[in-house]
Formats: C-alpha cells, structure tokens, sequence
C-alpha cells in the first residue's frame, strides 16, 4: 500500500508555534514517527507540505493512480479550501483528516471543515499519533494507538 501524508501551512514550524497548543515535537521529528511506523507495516509512505494551497491541490491531483490513501492536515486551510475538497473529489482516493489539536475546542471559526465532507474519517486532538491511527484506518485496522 502507498499512503501520501500532507500537510498544510505553518506545520512546518511545529516546535516554534504555539507548543501549548501543538507540544514540543518538530515536523521532522513528526515526519521520523511517520515514516518508522510505516516502515514497521510495510507502507510506502510519502510526506510532502505546503504552506500554498495551489501546491496542496496539485499535490493531491498527482496522487491518482500513484497511492491508495491520503492522510491530510490541510491545517488552517481546512477551513477555508473547497478547492482541495474538490481535489479530494477528484482523485477519488481514501483520505482520513487529521488534526494535531483538539480543533472542535478552539475558535469558532475552526469548527469548519471543508474537507470533513470527503474524508472517510477525520481524527483531532490525538496529537502525532492522530497520524498513526490514521494510517491504520487506511490499512483497516483498528485506529488507537497506545
């Protein structure tokens, strides 16, 4: 199985931005923790991020016929983009929405998520290992991870 890991804008300054809301841990420390757990399940797992929305769509729009899953925190663009839902649309491949903070406790405004209306799932507030569990949804396995 080939699984694409996006991420949208500003995850690439975990470690620096807001650590009481997102913790300590680094993109590339998140990025290590992705690619070891795949490993371990005999995932081909590729990571990409963009702060530009452009380069999430055509992102996604090159994974047709490349991947079997999506894993997707489309970050503040989550509430904002059709186009990526569109994407999503497009492509037809499975996605499950991740979310590293607890979103459904936050702003008003991040309450909306356009891309929920694709996702088979959507995971928040389970930090780095939302990641995990959603790689797991993807292979259908049980989601929690300890």
């Amino acid at each position: 199985m080939k699984i694409l890991v996006i991420n949208g804008p500003n995850i690439n300054m975990l470690g620096i931005r807001e650590p009481a809301i997102y913790g300590s841990g680094t993109y590339m420390g998140l990025c290590d923790m992705i690619e070891e757990y795949a490993r371990k399940l005999g995932v081909e797992v590729e990571l990409y991020q963009s702060n530009y929305e452009g380069d999430l769509v055509t992102k996604i729009q090159q994974a047709y016929g490349v991947f079997d899953g999506i894993v997707i925190n489309p970050a503040a663009y989550t509430h904002t983009s059709v186009a990526i839902l569109d994407a999503l649309k497009a492509v037809q491949i499975p996605a499950v929405e991740v979310h590293i903070s607890d979103v459904s406790q936050r702003e008003d405004f991040r309450q909306i998520s356009y891309v929920r209306q694709y996702c088979m799932r959507h995971i928040i507030g389970h930090g780095f290992k939302g990641y995990l569990e959603a790689i797991n949804i993807l292979l259908g396995k049980a989601a929690n991870i300890q």
